[in-house]
């Protein structure tokens, strides 16, 4: 029988460590000592409604009982001069104890200090959240008071399934959860990436865990994914004009899809495909799972912003950056700010359908900016490529108005692959309309065979292109040799009137004069 002074840090009472081995034999017939600076911190969390709090009252109870049963030769309630690790150290000087603690760093700390330490926490060799998955296992869910689940399959094609019909216990599920924490602390693979109060977000090599304790959560929680597959572009058998335009035209491109769509899986590919290609990259993200090699450094947030990180970005002189993730308004002026600065960005926005990835830019970049700092939208959906937009700035009258004094820049959403408008987005009063372009049989933006004779009448002011009465109210696009110059819609007459001075005329007289306007209806 143990006759030792053993001095208790606090987070052994929180976690209710004296209930297990290796705790339960080392204190009897012992002597347990409570820092008082730890009996009022638990007091007072106690009386706040912190169910840690009430929960370590508990076992300072329990520890009572077993005083009056004789397990434990006495408690005492120790003052002291000093706080924290320094108390801890003061109180193991003066009673000649040892201090137990569940707490790796602690406890290197007071063995550096020269305190006799013991470390009752978790066994470093035990990981038991490794041991919920398996070779097709992209996620562990883990609640209190709920049976373990897990998403087995891939993205696009998973199933939730119960890993036990036992519903998890306080106990069992805060073990896991102080393993993964004590982990992160000492594994040179693992690190806390964010951490707010209750809420804890660990990267494990490959693993992203999220730890959510009450009262942040209702119950203690664990969220763990793994990425199954690391994938190249080539394996998601991608055109070759989109292969093309991602080697040599594409700068600011939009990995957008629902969660869990494999987002994440194919900037990782895009990432690896610019550095193959001997571009410099770089990744903003937090937390950081993306995968790539070790050639490419992942970004995060600097002193608590993406801001500062942007700023040191820009002093290394990257060819593309990855942002994972962006969702607050400062990510997307992030962007603009970097692509606009020359640095070919690919950001990655979490949205139900393929418009709402652009819908997320407006208000938060001036329209006529958009389509330079927004190039490309890949949109993926169960782990494929499912839709590809690209974006163009005209002057035009937005489809369905037939003044031609409404003409206006208009930004072209057009998808990649038959180039058809699926979007017009312009600004119409105070508000941007962002209006869907239907088909009539062909796609839109389709050019006739053959264009349509004209007559150019040239007055002192102005203009008039006269197509004649059969062209009458028509929607027609004018073209300098095989470059778009604007779409109008003709008048009652069959007549376009511009300004002579302005940018559209002067082009549509240089396009007549070197014998290079065509005039295309669309449909």
């Amino acid at each position: 029988m143990s006759e030792e002074t053993l001095i208790i840090s606090k987070d052994v009472i929180l976690r209710a460590l004296l209930r297990y081995e290796p705790a339960l034999s080392l204190m009897k017939g012992s002597t347990l000592v409570v820092p008082a600076e730890v009996m009022s911190q638990i007091e007072e969390m106690a009386s706040s409604g912190d169910r840690f709090g009430i929960g370590a009252l508990t076992e300072i109870v329990w520890l009572r009982d077993l005083e009056r049963e004789g397990y434990l030769k006495g408690i005492l309630l120790e003052e002291h001069k000093n706080k924290g690790l320094d108390a801890l150290a003061e109180l193991s000087e003066r009673l000649g104890g040892k201090v137990v603690t569940g707490d790796r760093v602690v406890t290197l700390s007071l063995r550096a200090r020269g305190v006799d330490a013991i470390y009752i926490g978790p066994e470093y060799g035990k990981f038991r959240l490794l041991d919920l998955f398996e070779e097709n296992t992209m996620s562990v869910h883990l609640k209190e008071g709920a049976p373990p689940m897990a998403k087995k399959g891939k993205p696009g094609e998973f199933r939730l399934v119960k890993l036990s019909e036992k519903p998890m216990e306080e106990y069992e599920i805060r073990t896991i959860a102080y393993e993964v924490l004590e982990r992160a602390k000492t594994d040179p693979n693992a690190f806390i990436e964010v951490r707010y109060g209750d809420a804890y977000v660990i990267q494990l090599e490959d693993i992203r865990i999220l730890i959510a304790f009450p009262p942040f959560s209702d119950g203690i929680e664990i969220t763990a994914v793994r990425p199954l597959v690391k994938l190249t572009l080539e394996d998601y058998e991608l055109s070759d004009r989109l292969k093309s335009r991602l080697k040599e035209r594409a700068e600011g491109i939009l990995i957008a899809g629902p969660p869990g769509a494999g987002k994440t899986t194919f900037a990782s590919a895009l990432a690896e495909f610019y550095r193959e290609r001997g571009r410099i990259v770089k990744t903003l993200e937090s937390p950081r799972d993306l995968q790539v090699g070790p050639e490419v450094t992942q970004y995060g947030r600097l002193a608590g912003s993406f801001e500062n990180t942007a700023d040191l970005l820009l002093l290394v002189r990257p060819d593309y950056v990855i942002f994972d993730e962006m969702r607050k308004t400062q990510d997307f002026k992030i962007f603009v700010d970097m692509r606009l600065a020359g640095i070919g960005m690919v950001g990655v926005v979490h949205c139900g359908f393929p418009i709402e990835a652009i819908q997320r830019f407006i208000g938060r970049v001036d329209l006529g900016v958009l389509p330079h700092v927004v190039d490309t939208v890949i949109f993926i959906k169960d782990g494929r490529v499912e839709k590809v937009y690209s974006l163009k700035i005209t002057i035009k009258m937005p489809a369905g108005m037939k003044d031609v004094t409404l003409a206006r820049p208009v930004v072209l959403v057009k998808d990649f692959e038959t180039d058809s408008v699926e979007y017009e987005i312009y600004t119409f009063g105070e508000e941007v309309v962002v209006m869907p372009i239907k088909s009539k049989g062909r796609a839109q933006g389709a050019t006739e065979e053959a264009p349509i004779r004209y007559r150019l009448r040239k007055r002192k002011h102005t203009i008039i292109l006269d197509l004649g009465p059969n062209m009458a109210e028509t929607e027609v696009t004018l073209y300098s040799g095989e470059r778009e110059i604007a779409t109008f819609m003709t008048d009652s007459k069959g007549k376009i009137t511009l300004a002579r001075s302005s940018p559209v005329g002067r082009r549509i007289i240089d396009a007549v004069k070197s014998d290079n306007l065509r005039v295309v209806a669309r449909e």
